[in-house]
């Protein structure tokens, strides 16, 4: 028991100083805000529990997954998520964090993005990425999904075929086509047992919002 005591401060600890330093950062876009960190987090927890999985490993590579600031448009998104994994190790040196995970840490956040292409390596991992993921998903996904789309100027969705039903969807121009390239995609990609339930339920939301989009718009 007092192991578990010691191990939980020591761990609130270590949220405080990760907060303290996302918060001193700047975000890559209007949906990657110190919100979406937060619910990444909370997330992350509750299938480290239910997943059995080190918490050592899981909490500060949520926390951190998101600290270097490369936008979705940006031509090095695909190495955002190794510098952030560089970056985190160098702040959890700075502040004498446990260097036996730091392995697991960096391969955690490396691992977490779309863009990298990096397989996952541990259940951590899993989390981390899945958690990440979740993130994209339900009315919270649509709506980072719609802020992210004004942030880099899109267009909501083609006039004459909004729903890419005569046409290859192109989420560079349409935020709409970018639910039919990923969105309504990533419940498939999940890892975890904890997480596909979850995202099925959330995914289904999606469902109906773009149905009751399409009563609104004439389609």
């Amino acid at each position: 028991m007092e192991q578990q005591i010691a191990l939980s401060a020591s761990l609130q600890a270590l949220e405080n100083e990760c907060r303290g330093f996302i918060s001193s950062l700047i975000c890559a876009d209007v949906a990657h805000d110190i919100t979406h960190i937060e619910r990444v987090v909370r997330v992350a927890k509750q299938l480290c529990i239910a997943e059995q999985a080190e918490m050592a490993v899981v909490l500060p590579a949520a926390w951190l997954h998101d600290c270097v600031a490369v936008a979705k448009n940006h031509p090095d998104r695909a190495k955002a998520s190794t510098m952030a994994a560089d970056k985190a190790i160098t702040f959890l040196t700075s502040i004498g964090y446990d260097e036996s995970y730091f392995d697991a840490i960096h391969h955690a956040i490396a691992a977490h993005s779309f863009s990298a292409n990096i397989k996952v390596q541990s259940v951590e991992a899993q989390i981390v990425q899945d958690a990440d993921r979740m993130d994209a998903l339900g009315a919270i996904g649509v709506s980072r999904c719609m802020k992210v789309g004004g942030s880099i100027s899109r267009h909501l969705y083609h006039p004459q075929d909004p729903f890419c039903q005569n046409r290859e969807a192109d989420d560079k121009l349409y935020t709409l086509d970018h639910f039919f390239i990923k969105l309504l995609h990533v419940a498939n990609s999940m890892n975890t047992p904890s997480a596909k339930a979850e995202a099925q339920r959330r995914t289904e939301y999606m469902l109906a919002f773009i149905e009751q989009l399409k009563s609104e718009i004439g389609e």
